[in-house]
């Protein structure tokens, strides 16, 4: 009888999201293969096979489909024709290719949430430059331009605040090359962020709301419990449990919403993969969603989601001035304090705003915890050697 410990993995991407993903997947013997164009990426010191190669390389994705039972991803902007290719010819795809296609172009994806009964900002398509100002009159101003394809933390935005930025939006964003669409701005109380998780039969798992914290469109800090009354944290666990339907998806998915001032949620977007918001499930809850993700795709049950303890997770990000080869300074600060945990991805070149690594705190109150996560984050540093 065969194993489902025996089955090979393959992952598209070796980042810090690949990276903790193989972390987990290393605790139970699989055997993990990625693809990056990166030969020094965060993940391949733990990988048994590391294919170079671009995430959009056709070739690349069928190579490192061969080569394993299962394929899964840490990033969604990749050659989603090429995952079609590898599901017809018989090895599965988790997430399925299907739902990517779906979630990679924001247009589909927000169309595909209002068919299944989810709600979402207002939307409108974006051709031209008038078509932006005809939004400013429908919906009103500040609204949010977005590059439908390849965006992520901030890029691909531009909030419009005036009839008059409208052209300036339009070019920043190359509305010529790349198909745009506006969202009405949402007056949010609150930024959150729910994980769900569902196994190949169907079973879905649920974390705790999420509280975030955007700063320059970047992640910033993430709380846990979010401080929403329970009914708002049950209609949130509920919109996160209904995507998981509308999109078939198995694996990790993490849903950001918005919180509306009268109490309503709405969603934001939808990342078919473990998401940074979810970095504190590592040492906040029972099983953490990189745990979860290597279980749903391997087929195996879904661990427990519960929090252990509150928790405060803080991004570490690249300082800006300081490009150039990476160096951690105050580590043995941050390790000094009581319920900290430090995570350092391993990527050789910093710069502004990159992502860098994350500090989590546990503490037995979220108060104590946000306090000691501004400390350890105000004791360490990402800067270059040089």
């Amino acid at each position: 009888m065969t194993s489902a410990l025996s089955t090979k993995i393959g992952i598209i991407g070796g980042g810090q999201l690949g990276k903790m993903m193989i972390l987990e997947a290393k605790k139970m013997g699989f055997y993990v293969s990625i693809l990056d164009p990166d030969p020094n990426c965060p993940a391949h010191t733990l990988v048994d096979n590391h294919i170079v190669a671009g995430l959009k390389d056709r070739e690349g994705i069928l190579k490192l489909a061969e080569i394993s039972d299962i394929v899964t991803y840490e990033i969604e902007h990749i050659n989603v024709d090429a995952l079609f290719e590898v599901e017809k010819s018989g090895k599965p795809v988790y997430p399925t290719p299907q739902s990517l296609k779906i979630i990679q172009d924001k247009l589909t994806q927000k169309q595909a949430l209002l068919d299944g009964g989810v709600a979402a900002p207002d939307f409108m398509i974006v051709e031209t430059i008038a078509d932006i100002v005809k939004a400013g009159e429908k919906f009103g101003y500040p609204m949010m331009l977005k590059a439908r394809l390849g965006g992520y933390d901030g890029r691909g935005n531009f909030k419009v605040n005036s009839a008059e930025q409208a052209e300036e939006a339009f070019d920043t964003l190359n509305g010529k090359e790349v198909p745009l669409m506006i969202d009405k701005f949402v007056n949010f109380d609150m930024e959150i962020s729910v994980l769900a998780c569902r196994a190949k039969d169907g079973e879905i798992a649920i974390y705790p709301v999420a509280q975030n914290e955007h700063r320059e469109e970047v992640l910033f800090e993430t709380r846990v419990p979010a401080n929403i009354d329970v009914a708002t944290s049950d209609a949130a666990m509920e919109v996160a449990r209904k995507v998981m339907e509308v999109f078939g998806g198995v694996g990790m998915f993490c849903v950001e919403m918005f919180v509306e001032k009268s109490g309503e949620v709405l969603v934001n977007e939808i990342a078919p993969r473990p998401h940074n918001s979810g970095h504190y499930t590592i040492e906040g809850c029972c099983s953490s969603q990189f745990d979860n993700h290597v279980r749903a795709v391997c087929g195996l049950p879904l661990g427990n989601t519960s929090l252990i303890k509150p928790s405060v997770m803080r991004n570490i990000l690249g300082e800006h001035g300081h490009d150039g080869p990476a160096f951690v300074q105050g580590a043995e600060d941050v390790l000094k304090i009581s319920g900290a945990s430090l995570h350092i991805y391993g990527k050789q070149e910093t710069k502004a705003k990159r992502k860098m690594g994350h500090i989590t705190v546990i503490d037995d109150s979220l108060e104590n915890a946000v306090a000691k996560a501004a400390k350890a984050h105000d004791s360490l540093k990402m800067i270059s050697k040089g």
